[in-house]
């Protein structure tokens, strides 16, 4: 790394090699673009850099558990659910990448090859007219410049490439896509999707959608991956492939073209404009293991740092025509930084089935979509929350931390079948507000010169009032549907442990109130286009993952189209 010899100039620089930096990466090279992708972390190749992956649960020193020193010196991190020992070697630890925190903020990062679409929870659900015409209807944030009928044929592109798992459902609040089959759900989430149904005319329960290879088809074949086999240790990298990551799929297709060059270990750190061509020409790169600055040439640069990063990328890319950041003339770069709201919980019991019980894995589970002010504001909040449902049996709980006889007595209990145990977590739309926003510290740079990125977001009322909805409706179900001992809880835990920071550089239709345009392209930078998670106008309820991509293959599509024409 940072020889002096090697090529600087490209015809597209991707920043980033996550979910939305692979797909800017395949898209480029399968249309003869020589393209650089920058990625400040290690590489990952699929296969040969899954180190835990076909561990048995013995050969694990701490049988899967993070140490506690370990724990310790990594609060923020170690909240994560998967950031266990199988798969914590994939993670951002505290102290490698420190950032500020002007209100709590859990910031969960992945840097390497892949970044976190190696630990993703796979979740991938299309937006509908009801969450694009959200802002313009509730008249938060601004308009989004885009509708459904205009992302809808990129859902269907990236869906058939990445290969998900789903049901026609038929719902107007959760567009259908292009559907390999269902796994099953169990027999106590198929009895509480059937009495929602009866029940409730403005809810449903359904399978939750999600990119595994349940049937595989040729292209994927192709892609070198096979059946997802139900082990659900997808945080290690699966060597099946059989969900979709970077690593297995867009970063290796885009490799075999010939047009790829892929740079780890190389931290951007800003954006170059050229003031008297009026574009941005290249990428400052730090690299981090020489700490040698080099710089890096191309026509187009598509930004996909994962959205805080993005956010910092750009902050720091100033120049004399953009002092405060690319593309920021009308100040809102790194504001309205929104996420979603994981805080409450539901669980509890049902008596039935007594003769039925799982075996096995799987990696998805039930969904309710969004219910609440749909077609109408009907609450005292704004927008609504998603939920999941899962439903399971295990053997009655034994307390194992005995020994002699009554150890072997409480390891009896555990031949028995406990009840059915139901739960359900809230998957809430916050909304984009000034006040939540990320800036650039003015006195603490980071290993590479790059200055920490300080984090000013917070809960506001409509999210403690959604909360309360929440507990209160599914209490409602749950009850309804014969569900007992139900226990609730509101977590309280700070933003950004949901993983689904979105927005600072929005799109929208205003120059003055927005970022990108509808292309998802800078209003005053045409050659730099934005597709990750920084792009968002607004939050929706549903995982977003599955939108980045079909926006990423959707913005390079319109930028080759565009060069072509002379225009960029």
């Amino acid at each position: 790394m940072g020889n002096t010899n090697e090529t600087t100039k490209f015809d597209a620089i991707v920043i980033g090699s996550g979910i939305s930096g692979g797909w800017a990466a395949k898209e480029f090279c399968e249309k003869g673009f020589k393209t650089l992708v920058l990625e400040r972390g290690r590489d990952v190749k699929h296969l040969k850099d899954y180190p835990t992956t076909n561990m048995y649960p013995w050969e694990f020193k701490h049988r899967g558990q993070v140490p506690e020193e370990i724990a310790e010196k990594n609060p923020v991190i170690s909240k994560c659910y998967a950031f266990r020992e199988d798969a914590m070697h994939f993670f951002v630890k505290d102290n490698d990448h420190p950032y500020v925190q002007d209100k709590p903020f859990d910031w969960i990062r992945g840097y390497q090859v892949g970044g976190k679409s190696i630990m993703w929870a796979r979740q991938t659900q299309r937006w509908s007219d009801f969450d694009y015409e959200g802002p313009a209807r509730d008249g938060f944030a601004v308009d989004w410049p885009i509708r459904y009928k205009d992302i809808a044929p990129w859902y269907s592109y990236v869906e058939k490439f990445a290969g998900i798992s789903g049901n026609k459902d038929g719902l107007p609040n959760l567009p259908d896509g292009e559907f390999l089959q269902p796994i099953e759900l169990s027999c106590v989430e198929n009895y509480f999707k059937d009495f929602v149904a009866k029940n409730y005319t403005d809810r449903n329960v359904i399978y939750a959608r999600c990119a595994h290879l349940t049937q595989p088809q040729p292209v994927h074949i192709q892609q070198g991956r096979t059946q997802c086999q139900h082990r659900n240790l997808c945080q290690r990298g699966c060597p099946f492939g059989g969900y979709f990551n970077s690593n297995s799929t867009t970063i290796p297709w885009a490799a075999n073209t010939g047009n790829l060059t892929l740079r780890p270990f190389s931290v951007v750190h800003s954006v170059i404009y050229a003031d008297k061509k009026g574009k941005a020409t290249g990428v400052r790169v730090i690299d981090t293991n020489t700490k040698q600055a080099l710089e890096f040439y191309a026509p187009v640069i598509f930004v996909n740092a994962a959205a805080l990063n993005t956010n910092l990328v750009l902050l720091n890319s100033t120049s004399a025509r953009f002092p405060n950041g690319l593309g920021n003339d009308n100040g809102l770069l790194g504001k309205y930084i929104a996420f979603h709201n994981y805080r409450a919980r539901i669980s509890g019991t049902y008596d039935g089935f007594k003769d039925t019980t799982t075996q096995g894995g799987r990696p998805t589970s039930a969904y309710i979509p969004r219910f609440r002010n749909v077609h109408k504001q009907e609450t005292n909040f704004l927008r609504g929350y998603a939920a999941g449902f899962s439903a399971g049996r295990g053997n009655v709980w034994a307390n194992t931390d005995g020994f002699g006889e009554g150890l072997k007595t409480e390891l009896e209990k555990k031949k028995e079948l406990g009840p059915w145990y139901v739960g359900s977590h809230m998957m809430g739309e916050t909304i984009p507000k000034e006040t939540n926003f990320v800036s650039l510290d003015k006195a603490q740079k980071d290993e590479w010169g790059v200055p920490l990125l300080k984090i000013d977001v917070a809960y506001d009322d409509n999210d403690e009032k959604m909360v309360k909805d929440f507990i209160e409706q599914m209490s409602e179900m749950y009850t309804k549907a014969g569900f007992t001992d139900l226990k609730t809880s509101d977590g309280k835990q700070a933003p950004g442990l949901d993983i689904h920071e979105m927005g600072g550089v929005r799109m929208g239709k205003d120059p003055k109130t927005s970022l990108l345009n509808e292309w998802n392209q800078l209003h005053t930078c045409k050659n730099v286009f934005v597709t990750d998670g920084a792009c968002m106008t607004s939050t929706s309820t549903q995982n977003p993952s599955l939108t980045y991509m079909a926006l990423t293959a959707r913005a390079v599509d319109y930028a080759v189209k565009e060069m072509k024409k002379g225009n960029i």
